[in-house]
């Protein structure tokens, strides 16, 4: 398995953690510049030198070879480009080491943000630059920010079911069930119940194929004060899904 990884060329390692994140072939062809074909050959080769009888185990062996810190937090294609979630979260975080709890399910949680990492990030970094005052303006209560709150209200109540099915496709498919257990179980749970949580903001990133939405709240847990709030949320189906959440 490990000489299989190592066989692997960058490009075929970028198109795997793509198809990590719940892109299909069209998706990643629009993201990458490529043609389809091209990316089903890319793919093709990944599943010949990983001995992978699909792109989707394919896919589940790197990430079990690069584990959760390596894939969660590389860019597609750029290591060095930080992904939306993840620079929208540090206006708000303090100089402290990041706490290393992004629900999503273990290895896959960090990689649905990722997933996040699109040319985007540059120009909302450089927006908020050019605006600081409205990093700190508390954006007007949304019907994507009532979403965000009512799972987080399923999270708070430990309704682990509840919150998994409040999850996109994508999410679902890329982590069972009991991975986001056990990760809620693991992260959530120790830092007790809210004693407050309070709007920060809302932002648009255009990330494919139809974008998100990132809503980041301010709250106070029983066993952390201070803490910051990310999730990422799109439209599916009738209503708004989550994509990934982190806190800091």
């Amino acid at each position: 398995m490990r000489q299989g990884y190592e066989a692997l060329s960058e490009k075929e390692k970028d198109t795997l953690r793509l198809l990590l994140a719940g892109h299909d072939a069209k998706s990643m062809a629009r993201h990458l510049g490529l043609s389809v074909h091209t990316v089903n050959e890319r793919l093709r080769d990944a599943r010949r030198k990983l001995s992978a009888t699909s792109s989707r185990e394919a896919a589940r062996l790197l990430r079990e070879a690069e584990g959760p810190e390596t894939v969660g937090d590389k860019a597609f294609g750029d290591a060095s480009a930080p992904s939306p979630v993840q620079d929208a979260a540090s206006a708000h975080s303090s100089p402290h080491p990041r706490a290393a709890w992004a629900i999503g399910g273990l290895a896959m949680i960090a990689l649905v943000i990722a997933a996040l990492a699109l040319s985007a990030a540059p120009q909302a970094a450089q927006h908020r630059a050019h605006h600081p005052a409205a990093k700190a303006r508390p954006a007007p209560e949304t019907a994507v920010t009532a979403a965000a709150r009512k799972w987080l209200a399923l999270v708070d109540a430990q309704k682990w079911q509840e919150s998994f099915a409040g999850t996109t496709q994508s999410f679902q498919t890329n982590n069972t069930f009991e991975m986001w257990q056990s990760a809620s179980v693991g992260g959530r749970v120790p830092l007790g119940r809210v004693l407050s949580r309070r709007l920060v903001n809302e932002e648009t990133v255009p990330a494919a194929p139809a974008g998100h939405q990132v809503v980041h709240f301010k709250t106070d847990f029983a066993a952390k004060r201070g803490a910051t709030e990310t999730l990422a949320l799109t439209r599916e189906g009738d209503g708004w899904k989550i994509v990934g959440y982190l806190i800091d």
